[in-house]
């Protein structure tokens, strides 16, 4: 018995199907996240990639980019419209430069016929999409070789990067090992404290970003939650967007089917709902 090469509407299970794709080893918040701000009408599945000797080296996901490739020819295979990879660090660990990104997901989306995007690049395409020329970096937990080459990665777009450092930087945590223990997870109060440190550090500053999927203790009874769900208040709290890779490929991937959440989010999201 055969099943059909190819997926008919009738067949979807529904009307948009988004699938998410994480580093190994990370349990991802991100179909979650994605599913409870969009419309009944979306659906969404994950595929952890499997590297049996993953340590989080930049190395390693250079090595395995090509596993995106099984990832998009997967979902597309299964009635998938869109398809996002979660990680802000996948981008610059390639070396394929700016350039070289937009052409590798130009290149899934139409082997496989399926939209395809990568957070690092989705917060390129939404800075520019703002008009946006200069930001701040709050890099959170990620050490100096990545979040430096998330800088790099800004700068070669032709973004101004007016300050950057992550939590061990701005001195919440006397060393990175420190921040390494806490496995993206942290205190509640550091949000708004590591926001604030950002915005006196660079003032001028048009947008502050948050790099990779940090996670605070913010949400009932302490349970971790991404910036998606803080931007609002760090926005009010600062006076001017705040963006992490998290809203920026929501963002990507909520314009690919041509849809806007449906619960309040932050400045940029909410572009969606005024276009």
């Amino acid at each position: 018995m055969e099943m059909p090469a190819t997926w008919r509407p009738e067949h979807k299970l529904f009307a948009h199907q988004v699938g998410f794709t994480c580093p190994p080893f990370d349990f991802d918040a991100a179909p979650s996240d994605f599913l409870r701000m969009a419309p009944a009408t979306v659906g969404v599945h994950g595929w952890m990639m499997h590297v049996p000797d993953y340590a989080h080296g930049l190395d390693q996901r250079k090595r395995n980019v090509h596993m995106l490739d099984d990832f998009v020819h997967c979902m597309a295979r299964n009635g998938v419209d869109v398809c996002g990879q979660v990680g802000s660090n996948w981008v610059h660990a390639s070396g394929l430069g700016v350039a070289g990104i937009r052409d590798h997901c130009a290149r899934l989306s139409d082997t496989y016929g399926c939209e395809f995007h990568m957070a690092g690049y989705a917060m390129i395409e939404a800075l520019r999409d703002m008009g946006v020329g200069s930001v701040a970096l709050n890099a959170a937990y990620h050490w100096p070789e990545w979040w430096q080459g998330t800088v790099g990665f800004l700068q070669e777009a032709g973004i101004r990067v007016l300050w950057a450092g992550n939590f061990h930087d701005q001195g919440w945590f006397d060393t990175q090992e420190a921040v390494n223990d806490c496995r993206w997870v942290f205190d509640g109060a550091l949000a708004e404290k590591s926001f604030d440190y950002v915005a006196e550090k660079a003032p001028d500053a048009e947008v502050i970003l948050i790099n990779g999927m940090c996670n605070f203790r913010t949400g009932p009874d302490g349970q971790p939650q991404r910036p998606v769900h803080l931007e609002r208040a760090l926005e009010e709290r600062l006076g001017k967007p705040v963006i992490g890779h998290d809203t920026a490929l929501y963002w990507r991937l909520f314009r690919a089917l041509g849809l806007a959440p449906v619960t309040p989010q932050g400045r940029l999201l909410e572009r969606l709902r005024d276009a």
